[in-house]
């Protein structure tokens, strides 16, 4: 159950004093939540129930009643609190009792007359003077329900002293079971009380024409004596005699009298303009009170006194009311200017502003006071969206941010720096934890104006709100013509308030394009809105920021129910910024791809890779997280990459960050260290795993091992890594993955065969310079040589010479052994491969003379084998069968 309300309390009432039947306004607290609570009102003891009227839970208007006490409270009885109390008084002013035959200056109502028998008043009501049976008929009342007689005869009556008076309804009602005979005899009768209106004043004085007759007697009789008398011609009248003999006496008496009358009138005079005083000291104190009340911030006391001294004399014509009068529309009008100027300034607060907007209202002040707020209020936020790019631009603002721990307040509030900008850190050296950046302009531009919109913008939606239902004038329906003049008035200013909005709007959008995009802005706005040429240009991870701010701010603004076609230019915006933030990353993304030449260390793994290939998924990865936010779709946003010309940009960024690492593959392989040495023996460095492991930290590779090494990491990115990306791509919802897929798996097959070439080229040369010296040695004559007895030492040489390079190739590259082998799996594959790059080489294999001689051919089989048998162990590793890589 809901708490009891409580019980009324009346606090004022005006005018404080009248006659019967004065119209009062009674002022005070808990006076009831409607009109069917209100049960009781007496003032003197008399019930005023009849005549209230129930305005508001704080105002009653009703007429005092002809009460018996001269003075008493006035006590309000409610259901929802009961009966009440009273902190004033009225005082019933009784009129003077004036007797038939004298004179008076007001007229008197003849309804309430005296009788001197009695001494006492009679009151005559006005159903007394009508006549109670206006067909002269007796009254046969029926059993119809009166409800039943209201819904048949809408809006008439049956009272035939009504304006809509129907006979119909009166017959139903008093005759409904009068015969036909009676309601004849009915007619007649009124057809007599017609004839006899019409007869007028002549009937009158027909009916009284013996009066007249005596009355002619008693003037004659009258005149016929004064003739008789003779005064007429010699003196005068008589009556002329007694006039002068009047005036006579009137003047002595005057000249008897005269001070002591002089004196007494002053005092009158004296004591009725005390008494006037007294009476009316609410109007003589009044501007005096206001003058103190504004002072004091009591609008509202000033508003209530001004309505009572309006209500009473208003309209007077006594001039010294009139005077006062007019020193307080002065103090009015001065304090209307007061509040306009206070309702105008800025900035305040939405509480404020309807508060002033309610004084002008209840002052009557000329004009639309609500709509000159808000039109003050949007040119004001429209300055402070300028000013604070006027700020940042001269470079007044400089801000210095945390990335952890920032406390600053803000309208969106801090957004998580660390999660944003720590998006591929590891492409930057660490930084300790208490480092602290400077963050960009632009940045701190776009935060604070957001700010701006999102602190202001709101409270001016508001009080829009509020001018189009008319809760700005009352929220008890008081003032019900000013609510529906504010409706009126809104409903013919809401293309001019959907301009403003729309200014607002296209401002912000304006501004932040002019620090972000200004390519996008028309030549002629670049100064009012531009100038930023000079500030540093923002990483993806600022951009993301800074979608991260407009989106709060365009949901704050969504989250008041402003059109969404007032905020289409922001959602445009946020699109522009998307597809801006994506290509930036991108370019950025392709800077750090070439840094990652300078973090090769040259360590392999046990697979033969370095640390490169890996590095780079992880760089490719932190960019695809780091556009998570700017690619996600937000309820009324689109998806970027479903646009054709932004997946081609895309595409194309993509593939030229892939070119780009494939490139820098290529120049570390072609790189030279100056304090290499050429003449490191691979053979024995390598001729144990271990010994291989203990050279891995801070060795500087040859450049046969770079090349290898760079080949293991082709062979990775075109197996694992491209792969990989690709998943990460369609992940993150790319389209035209496997043009990027196949681009790039086919610049890393060019630069995989143009290394592996260089390789042999490098290799081959030593062994065919090493070849050539035992080929030619001794003067040897193919036309008269020795039968041979097996294969000669510098071939062995050679052999172990490619058995060397083979486990190089396998230790170093074990994912090209079976290639490398399939190309040394016999002697003359070998030859022709090692030798491939060597012209003096393919020259002498030239000459070689063929064998035609089937003994010949069976001799050299014979020591091919024999050869096969007894290297066999060093051949075997040229078989392309697979064998798991060293463990280290």
């Amino acid at each position: 159950m809901s708490r009891a309300r409580q019980p009324p309390l009346v606090t004022g009432i005006s005018p404080k004093e009248g006659a019967a039947w004065t119209k009062v306004t009674i002022r005070g607290e808990n006076l009831g939540t409607g009109a069917a609570d209100l049960i009781g009102l007496s003032i003197c003891g008399h019930n005023c129930l009849l005549t209230a009227e129930w305005m508001s839970a704080s105002k009653i208007v009703c007429r005092v009643g002809p009460a018996k006490d001269d003075k008493g409270e006035i006590i309000v009885t409610t259901k929802s609190g009961g009966l009440g109390t009273s902190t004033v008084s009225f005082k019933l002013i009784r009129p003077e009792r004036i007797g038939i035959l004298d004179q008076s200056a007001v007229w008197v109502d003849e309804m309430n007359y005296y009788d001197m028998r009695t001494d006492r008043n009679k009151g005559i009501s006005p159903l007394s003077l009508r006549p109670s049976n206006p067909l002269g008929i007796d009254i046969d009342k029926g059993k119809i329900p009166q409800k039943d007689l209201e819904l048949t005869f809408p809006g008439m009556s049956g009272d035939f002293t009504s304006e809509n008076f129907s006979a119909t309804w009166y017959l139903i009602d008093n005759h409904a079971g009068t015969s036909f005979e009676q309601l004849k005899i009915a007619s007649s009768n009124l057809k007599k009380q017609a004839t006899k209106k019409n007869e007028g004043s002549l009937a009158y004085v027909k009916g009284g024409l013996s009066t007249f007759f005596e009355a002619q007697d008693a003037l004659a009789a009258i005149h016929q004596r004064l003739e008789s008398d003779g005064t007429e011609r010699v003196e005068g009248s008589m009556t002329q005699r007694l006039e002068n003999i009047l005036n006579r006496a009137s003047d002595t008496a005057d000249t008897l009298f005269q001070e002591v009358l002089g004196r007494k009138d002053k005092a009158d005079s004296t004591r009725n303009a005390l008494n006037v005083l007294q009476r009316f000291k609410f109007l003589f104190n009044l501007p005096l009170n206001i003058e103190r009340n504004i002072q004091k911030g009591d609008y509202d006391v000033v508003i209530n006194d001004y309505e009572k001294a309006k209500s009473l004399f208003g309209n007077t014509e006594v001039p010294v009311f009139k005077k006062v009068y007019a020193e307080v529309e002065t103090r009015i009008r001065a304090l209307r200017s007061l509040l306009l100027e206070k309702l105008l300034q800025t900035p305040s607060t939405l509480h404020d502003q309807k508060r002033y907007i309610r004084y002008l209202s209840d002052l009557h002040a000329p004009g639309d006071p609500a709509w000159q707020c808000i039109y003050a209020q949007h040119k004001w936020i429209l300055q402070l969206m300028q000013n604070c790019r006027d700020e940042f631009i001269s470079g007044q603002r400089v801000g210095v941010l945390e990335v952890e721990g920032d406390t600053r307040p803000s309208a969106l509030g801090r957004l998580s720096h660390t999660a944003s900008l720590n998006r591929g850190g590891s492409l930057r050296t660490p930084r300790p934890s208490t480092w602290r950046f400077e963050t960009q302009q632009q940045v701190q531009f776009v935060e604070k104006l957001s700010d701006v919109v999102i602190g202001q913008l709101p409270n001016f939606w508001k009080l829009w709100i509020s001018y189009v239902n008319g809760s700005l004038f009352s929220e008890t329906g008081e003032k019900s013509g000013h609510v529906e003049k504010s409706k009126k008035n809104a409903r013919q200013r809401q293309n001019d308030f959907k301009k403003m909005i729309e200014e607002l709007t296209n401002r912000l959008v304006k501004l932040v394009r002019g620090a972000l995009l200004p390519a996008t802005l028309p030549q002629g706005e670049l100064n009012l809105y531009g100038g930023w040429e000079n500030k540093t240009e923002l990483t993806g991870a600022w951009l993301t920021q800074i979608i991260h701010i407009v989106r709060g701010c365009h949901e704050a603004l969504s989250a008041l129910e402003i059109p969404n076609d007032l905020l289409q230019v922001i959602q445009d915006l946020l699109f522009e910024l998307r597809v801006h933030c994506l290509m930036v990353t991108l370019v950025h993304t392709t800077d750090d791809v070439k840094r990652l030449a300078e973090k090769e260390d040259w360590v392999v793994d046990n697979e033969g890779i370095t640390s490169l290939p890996s590095q780079f998924e992880q760089c490719m990865a932190q960019m695809l997280q780091s556009l998570k936010e700017p690619l996600e779709i937000k309820p009324g946003e689109i998806n970027v990459l479903q646009l054709e010309q932004v997946q081609d940009q895309a595409s194309e960024l993509s593939v030229s960050i892939m070119k780009v690492f494939i490139k820098c593959l290529e120049q570390l392989s072609t790189e030279t260290n100056g304090e290499m040495n050429t003449s490191h023996n691979i053979s024995v460095d390598l001729s144990s795993p271990d010994r291989f492991t203990s050279i891995q930290e801070g060795f500087s590779p040859t450049s046969e091992q770079r090349l290898l090494i760079i080949l293991s990491n082709c062979q990775h990115l075109e197996r694992r890594t491209f792969l990989n990306l690709a998943d990460h791509f369609e992940k993150h919802g790319f389209m035209g993955t496997e043009k990027i897929t196949r681009v790039s798996m086919d610049a890393v097959r060019e630069l995989d065969r143009k290394l592996f070439d260089a390789y042999i080229e490098r290799r081959a040369d030593p062994i065919a310079g090493s070849l050539e010296p035992g080929i030619y040695a001794g003067y040897f004559d193919w036309r008269d040589c020795q039968t041979p007895a097996g294969v000669r030492n510098y071939l062995k040489e050679a052999l172990v010479n490619i058995i060397a390079v083979h486990a190089e190739a396998r230790l170093e590259l074990c994912a090209l052994r079976d290639a490398i082998a399939t190309y040394l799996n016999a002697e003359s594959n070998f030859s022709k491969c090692a030798f491939k790059s060597s012209s003096s080489f393919k020259l002498a294999l030239d000459a070689l003379p063929q064998l035609h001689n089937g003994a010949d051919k069976k001799l050299l089989e014979e020591q091919l084998n024999k050869f096969k048998s007894s290297m066999q162990l060093q051949l075997t590793c040229f078989q392309p069968s697979c064998v798991q890589p060293v463990k280290r």
